[in-house]
């Protein structure tokens, strides 16, 4: 069998869960099948069965709008993906920047399509503030792909009933395949040199966020929650990438202010290495992971991986990743409604964030349990040799 795999990130050019989530699936299903990845970038690369290509903007896009640009770019970058034959028994895309070229792929070459949903347009509003009526685009490119898809993988349950209550799919058709974790390289280290040098007090508990600058992601929330943190508890941000000037704005404003009250605030402003952020889990007291929206959270399972205990919203598949009271804490929440995500009571919820994290913090057996029970937890439930397999066996269906 060979699979094609059309994606926005691959390394080097990862920066979210997706990228994250491609890297490791096509690593361990290149142990089983032949893979052949298209990705955004200039990568080019063949280990055994697993071939790589990156490929360019091929079109002038000097004179489009900021907005639009990410937009066009990628439909330019997925034309590309099917200007050379597409020589597959199957296409699976991943993120509705790769979308349009599983489209083409099963329409002009005849093979089937899979999708993963690593998140969904009509659950992200606030994209509008970066991609404008790009966002129309990218929400119409993904329905159309979702709707005409031969198999879709949800990353959690919660996600598959989003895909059935959002969009046209029969049942049948949406599966679920949870993200995954190499535990060989998300484990706990004694190494902290990195801490030495952004300056981070090894002397105090601290708490950690890992993540982009992303409404999604809930960091203002947490920045905010700061003021209610008990005195003594440090904090690390790690925290790059914003998705508009106006969040970037935001988040600065926000974390200002909470060097009022917390003036030894950390801030890593730029994405790290994984030896880096592998050190600051292993050291930090709670991992934070404020999300408003998250179909799965693969986040929090670095963190567990590393002996880390968790506070988490109570949103999309984190539920079904942090085990409440076993490997962590999950945090109430509950949104606004409408087209927001956003919580109903921002304050209160910022307000039970600080308190599961003091909660921990003061408890250093019970967190250190907890980090125990997070690393078996992700050991023996989220694999990626597990989840290469169970979606080998789905292409193996769809293809016969």
């Amino acid at each position: 069998m060979r699979a094609l795999i059309l994606t926005n990130e691959f390394p080097p050019n990862v920066y979210g869960g997706a990228g994250v989530h491609v890297e490791y699936l096509a690593r361990e299903l290149a142990k089983l099948i032949d893979v052949d990845v298209r990705a955004f970038g200039e990568q080019d690369e063949q280990r055994g069965r697993l071939r790589v290509r990156g490929y360019p903007v091929s079109h002038d896009l000097a004179s489009v709008d900021d907005r639009l640009r990410p937009v066009l770019g990628a439909f330019s970058r997925n034309l590309g993906f099917m200007a050379e034959p597409a020589e597959a028994d199957l296409v699976h895309v991943h993120t509705w920047y790769a979308h349009l070229g599983g489209i083409l792929a099963k329409l002009a070459h005849g093979i089937p399509l899979v999708l993963t949903t690593h998140s969904l347009e009509p659950l992200r509003p606030w994209k509008r503030e970066q991609l404008g009526g790009g966002y129309d685009v990218s929400a119409w490119v993904e329905r159309t792909a979702i709707e005409m898809a031969d198999a879709v993988i949800a990353v959690s349950r919660e996600t598959r009933e989003d895909v059935l209550r959002l969009f046209d799919v029969p049942a049948e058709r949406v599966h679920v395949i949870h993200n995954g974790i190499d535990t060989d390289e998300y484990e706990p280290t004694a190494e902290a040199d990195s801490l030495d040098r952004y300056g981070i007090d090894r002397s105090v508990p601290y708490v950690l966020f890992v993540g982009r600058i992303t409404r999604q992601k809930g960091i203002v929330h947490l920045v905010r929650a700061i003021r209610h943190l008990d005195p003594g508890v440090g904090v690390v941000l790690c925290a790059g990438a914003p998705d508009t000037p106006e969040i970037a704005a935001e988040m600065e404003a926000a974390v200002a202010d909470a060097r009022r009250v917390q003036p030894s605030i950390v801030w890593i402003a730029e994405m790290v290495d994984k030896r880096t952020v592998r050190q600051l889990y292993s050291h930090a007291a709670v991992f934070c992971c404020p999300s408003v929206y998250e179909p799965f959270g693969i986040i929090n399972l670095e963190a567990m991986a590393c002996e880390t205990a968790v506070v988490a919203s109570a949103v999309g598949g984190i539920p079904e990743v942090v085990v409440p009271g076993e490997t962590g804490l999950l945090v109430p929440f509950e949104a606004a409604g409408g087209t927001s995500v956003e919580p109903r009571d921002p304050e209160r919820f910022q307000r039970d964030l600080a308190a599961a994290i003091n909660e921990l913090t003061r408890d250093p057996e019970r967190r250190a349990a907890m980090g125990v029970a997070g690393r078996r937890r992700a050991v023996d439930h989220f694999a990626w040799s597990t989840i290469a397999r169970r979606t080998v066996e789905l292409y193996r269906t769809v293809v016969g």
